[in-house]
């Protein structure tokens, strides 16, 4: 396992990808650390998430997503709201099973791409129909994250993003 501090401030936004594929055990252990991450209630956390591989069903989101055209795979994160216990809060808990899953993917030697998908209606309703997704309210595709092994040039590091002036105590 690489230094968490390292991992922190190396990943990075990896666009393109090597064509090698994904290893299901890797897959698995990103899926475990989504699950992981602070709900907003105990047991009550929202998130499904969909596996998508095939070649098919990648280009026509990517006609939507276009980074997700070209990934080895791509993990749509799903909110049941019905399974939330805010129901207003959801996409704070979804925001925190993608970090965690990014992380992961550092950890793995991975690269991972943040592709937004909410709160657009219009694209999540899109995305919901190319995968199957039922229609029922209670079910919003979140975001979908793009993994595999970055292309040559594209390989995570560290670029200082630390900006005092941001930082404010006690007042503004």
């Amino acid at each position: 396992m690489a230094d968490f501090e390292e991992i922190i401030n190396t990943r990075r936004s990896i666009r393109e990808y090597d064509s090698k594929e994904v290893e299901d055990d890797k897959i698995e252990k990103i899926l475990k650390a989504g699950m992981q991450a602070p709900g907003s209630r105990l047991g009550a956390e929202p998130w499904e998430f969909l596996i998508i591989k095939n070649k098919e069903t990648l280009a026509k989101i990517g006609e939507i997503k276009p980074r997700v055209t070209n990934a080895p795979v791509a993990i749509l994160l799903i909110a049941n709201i019905e399974r939330s216990f805010y129901k207003l809060v959801w996409q704070q808990d979804m925001s925190a099973a993608a970090e965690n899953m990014l992380l992961e993917a550092v950890n793995l030697g991975l690269g991972g791409l943040w592709n937004g998908v909410a709160p657009e209606e219009e694209r999540m309703n899109a995305i919901g129909e190319i995968v199957g997704l039922p229609k029922d309210d209670n079910l919003k595709p979140f975001c979908i994250i793009t993994l595999g092994y970055p292309a040559e040039g594209w390989e995570n590091k560290f670029m200082d993003k630390f900006d005092e002036s941001r930082i404010h105590y006690e007042t503004y």
